[in-house]
């Protein structure tokens, strides 16, 4: 994550750092699917129940396919009460605070973190 918000989380300037903590968020989701498309789209298609491109688990059990769903709804959520808004309104209408800040990189890490452990669908057995 820090590769992606470091310079500006050195220099605490904390609305930039969450701001690209975030757009790296939906790079390495276009990366690690193949895809180009962005924000929900991206995230729907990417994690979805019945034609994933990347799986948290096997989607045997409806507590998989219930986990796969909230991690999405879960990124979506990060685009579009985050991402979206710092994009499109000036800095002056977006004060972050250190702690916002933190909490929201809190956040993004375990997003990360779970990425981490995602596969290809192809390669999981679904």
């Amino acid at each position: 994550m820090l590769n992606y918000c470091r310079a500006e989380l050195l220099d605490e300037n904390y609305f930039h750092a969450v701001f690209e903590s975030t757009k790296g968020v939906a790079e390495r989701i276009r990366s690690m699917s193949g895809l180009t498309m962005d924000g929900a789209e991206l995230v729907n298609r990417t994690f979805s129940t019945q034609n994933p491109i990347l799986v948290l688990g096997s989607l045997a059990t409806e507590s998989e396919k219930s986990e796969q769903k909230g991690f999405a709804h879960l990124l979506v959520g990060l685009f579009g009460a985050v991402r979206n808004p710092l994009a499109h309104a000036p800095k002056t209408n977006w004060p972050m605070s250190e702690q916002d800040a933190l909490d929201i990189l809190t956040l993004v890490s375990l997003i990360h973190r779970k990425l981490d452990r995602t596969l290809k669908a192809n390669t999981a057995a679904l």
